[in-house]
């Protein structure tokens, strides 16, 4: 996206090199890394970083009014509603694709967004081998509003341990050590210092939660949820059995609170009006379909990882939606062929991470993650076989 940084880039580049780097990033924790890991960065100059922030600002400007609770009563199924919940989420992430508008020009549009963690602590390390590898320009950072890699996981260590011992806070997830993002619990219990701990492995005595750590139980007095509940509810049902703590007023505090996955979702993006949030509209309230339906995208509400998504839609595929209250019709976006690759160009999506302390009036961007694509859609499963794809992240113009 930057001309002259993606010229000297590949044109330094080397299997070598890159080999190398990977060799470091997955030395930490061997074989942990189980996704593809791309041959370069994005470069975002500032202009571009600028748009994507004015989006994430007015979606904040949304999430943070007064109403936002009322008009996202119904975005949590009522089935898997989490009793004491918070005001906020702890930790957002937004979605854009960098896509060509009409007029041929690079814009930011929102995908989609999430009040639920991601990779926050592997992309430290990914940012710092890169840099080590790359020769960086001291000019471009990975971090957004002048956080570094000391002020940043300080932050985020300030959110999810509060003011508790780390051993009283632990990082929920189900068998961790089997998810495709291990890397990034183990990258946690590094740098923030707090244990992994399956959903099988808590024991409940009244109220309150424990975990085992050699002859002792462990309170748990917060939690770093990682669980997705779509996940949960294809497991066993002795797995199922146990995920029944969640319907407990259980004596915990949540970072971020699980009913906030399903408030900050595609459920909210109906909602918001900006040139870089595609128009979205809830399917039960659409009274006449699109005549250019094919420039349309068909979105279950409730779903993870691209599941179920309709990208060619026909007007059947709408017949088809028993549950229209659960689906949203959105504006499809062309993604551009932006990055310069040996073969063919890719396509990228740009994830930025906004963090929620405890006591401040809003959220603040903080880092990114990228993934790019050479297949119809992004993700692991859609670029098999291609170089030049995968896991990355962006280098924003100070």
């Amino acid at each position: 996206m930057v001309s002259e940084l993606r010229k000297w880039f590949n044109e330094s580049f080397t299997k070598e090199k890159y080999e190398k780097f990977l060799l470091e990033l997955n030395s930490k924790h061997p074989n942990a890394i189980d996704f593809r890991v791309a041959e370069t960065p994005v470069f975002v100059d500032r202009d571009f970083k600028n748009k994507i922030l004015s989006a994430c600002e007015s979606i904040v400007d949304v999430i943070t009014q007064p109403n936002f609770l009322a008009i996202t009563k119904n975005a949590i199924p009522e089935e898997i509603k989490v009793p004491n919940e918070n005001n906020f989420s702890h930790f957002i992430a937004f979605d854009f694709g960098i896509c060509e508008n009409a007029d041929g020009e690079l814009e930011p549009q929102l995908i989609e967004m999430q009040g639920f963690p991601t990779l926050f602590c592997y992309q430290v390390l990914h940012d710092e081998i890169t840099t080590k590898h790359f020769n960086i320009p001291e000019t471009y950072s990975a971090f957004l509003n002048d956080f570094n890699k000391e002020t940043y996981l300080q932050l985020l260590k300030e959110i999810i341990v509060n003011n508790h011992q780390p051993e009283n806070v632990i990082l929920l997830e189900l068998f961790p050590h089997e998810q495709k993002t291990r890397i990034d619990f183990y990258c946690t219990e590094d740098y923030i210092g707090i244990p992994i701990v399956c959903l099988s492995e808590l024991i409940l005595e009244g109220n309150k939660l424990f975990y085992k750590k050699g002859d002792r139980n462990i309170e748990v007095k917060r939690i770093y949820n990682r669980i997705i509940f779509d996940d949960l509810h294809q497991q066993s049902a002795e797995m199922q059995e146990k995920g029944k703590i969640f319907e407990i007023d259980l004596d915990v505090e949540w970072v971020p609170h699980p009913n906030w996955f399903y408030r900050i979702s595609k459920y909210t993006l109906p909602f918001i009006h900006h040139p870089y949030v595609p128009q979205t509209t809830f399917l039960d309230e659409i009274n006449e379909l699109p005549a250019d339906l094919e420039n349309y995208v068909l979105k279950p509400l409730f779903s993870f990882a691209g599941q179920g998504v309709v990208i060619d839609v026909k007007p059947e595929d709408i017949t088809n939606v028993t549950d229209p209250h659960n689906w949203i019709l959105q504006r499809k976006v062309k993604y551009a062929d932006v990055i310069e690759t040996p073969d063919i160009p890719a396509k990228a999506e740009i994830r930025i991470f906004y963090f929620w302390k405890d006591g401040e009036a809003r959220p603040i961007a903080t880092f990114n993650l990228a993934r790019l694509s050479k297949g119809k859609m992004i993700g692991v499963r859609y670029n098999k076989d291609k170089e030049w794809v995968g896991a990355s992240h962006v280098y924003f113009e100070k």
